[in-house]
């Protein structure tokens, strides 16, 4: 007899509920992943994410080894790969924890009903949330639009401690099994993100052990420095969760951006259809702009706008982009070009190797002025101000920008001889009469 945990977005043996489960049981257990691209398009992993993907995988393979028990690697339609080993027989239990993509839960249903045709016992434990979606409500019973009351609603119940760790050693099923050998899934690309990252579970800590959260509120929107976490990669394929994080950090002002990560996964459980549409459904008719060698500029670091142009090579490099930044770059697009913001979040989602769609959608809707709790669109940035303000000696530009290196700390920001896609002043005004214009409409 055997239990089956089904590994997805939770690729880490601490503080597990599924792997928890799964010891309380007591029989051997199977750790299966199954890669499955085709089930979660549109949105299947980009070019980053895979390879992030192909290195957690491989350190939870060496985790599990170190215990007794072997990952099963397997690919293709879930339904197809979970039927193929529950008839094998002796599967009794198929354990997994929930995600909450819309494509995910309406999976987790059809996963279900396939069990109990088969006579296996499934059980979906509660995902990587602090609190599930559907317990933080407002007094009238209705989702909240708002990240403010939402947080301070979170901050009134308990949070619950991580769960205990995975035991040392484990039985291992058997039966015998093959699955895939990992360098049979096509994860890895011709370009390596190392970048200082270091995927997987061992990572995740030493990431979480080397930031100061105390310092975080007064360092978190200089580019050039080391003052946010680097954990948005981790806690996305669930090395580290957020209860980990917050049992670490308690106190302190970075617990707020744990906050905003619930917020985004609520808003996408309650309104399923955000990341093609704008949750303020009026901006469904806003007259974006379609300018693909604009887009591909952007897309480059070519803009002629130091900051945008840092922030979107670095992205390229690393997988990664500062928050702030990330920021910068969306104005740019959606107010001074025009550009709608889901080509955006779609070039976001190809290249961050953190690519998750509650936060992506959660954000492009920010800066774009149509989602909840939204940057009102009148809300431009200034690239060069915010570059002088916070990149003020051009460390981050120079870092990323190696062409401006020589340059002085004034000039570094707006270089006479740089020609940009656009005049940043005349675009915002363009970019207001449009949306005035429309708004009147």
């Amino acid at each position: 007899m055997t239990t089956i945990v089904w590994f997805r977005s939770d690729l880490r043996l601490s503080d597990h509920p599924a792997l928890v489960r799964a010891v309380e049981i007591g029989r051997p257990i199977l750790p299966l992943y199954i890669y499955s691209p085709e089930e979660e398009r549109p949105w299947e992993m980009g070019t980053a994410s895979r390879w992030w993907l192909h290195h957690s995988l491989k350190s939870l393979q060496k985790d599990l080894k170190e215990r007794g028990l072997s990952l099963c690697i397997e690919k293709g339609p879930v339904l197809e790969v979970l039927k193929k080993w529950i008839s094998k027989g002796k599967i009794t239990h198929l354990l997994w924890n929930q995600r909450y993509e819309p494509a995910l839960l309406a999976q987790e249903k059809r996963v279900i009903s396939l069990c109990r045709s088969l006579g296996c016992t499934a059980e979906a434990l509660p995902g990587d949330l602090l609190f599930q979606p559907g317990t933080i409500l407002t007094q009238t019973g209705n989702p909240y639009q708002v990240f403010t009351p939402f947080w301070n609603a979170c901050t009134k119940e308990e949070i619950l401690p991580p769960l205990p760790p995975f035991p040392k050693r484990w039985k291992s099923p058997s039966m015998p099994y093959k699955g895939l050998h990992l360098e049979d899934l096509p994860l890895l690309s011709d370009k390596d993100l190392i970048a200082s990252w270091e995927p997987g579970e061992k990572g995740a800590w030493k990431r979480l052990k080397s930031f100061h959260p105390k310092t975080y509120q007064k360092e978190r929107d200089f580019p050039a420095e080391e003052g946010t976490s680097r954990l948005s990669p981790h806690l996305h394929f669930g090395e580290i969760t957020p209860r980990q994080v917050f049992a670490t950090c308690r106190e302190t002002p970075f617990l707020r951006q744990i906050g905003w990560r619930e917020f985004a996964h609520h808003l996408l459980y309650f309104f399923p259809k955000t990341p093609f549409q704008p949750l303020k459904s009026e901006y469904a008719g806003f007259p974006w702009k379609k300018r693909a060698a604009w887009l591909k500029a952007w897309q480059r670091g070519e803009t002629g706008v130091p900051i945008i142009d840092a922030g979107m090579r670095e992205l390229l490099e690393t997988g990664w982009m500062h928050n702030r930044v990330r920021m910068l770059v969306a104005s740019f697009l959606v107010k001074d070009l025009l550009i709608p913001w889901q080509e955006g979040a779609k070039w976001f989602w190809e290249t961050l190797v953190d690519a998750d769609l509650a936060n992506n959608t959660l954000g492009w809707q920010w800066c774009a002025g149509c989602g909840a709790d939204a940057a009102p669109f009148f809300r431009i940035f200034n690239p060069y101000i915010q570059s002088k303000k916070f990149d003020p000696k051009g460390e981050y530009i120079r870092r990323y920008v190696p062409e401006l290196a020589s340059l002085s700390s004034n000039e570094i920001h707006r270089p006479s001889h740089l020609k940009p896609l656009v005049d940043h002043d005349i675009a915002g005004k363009a970019a207001l009469l449009l949306y005035k214009k429309w708004a009147k409409s």
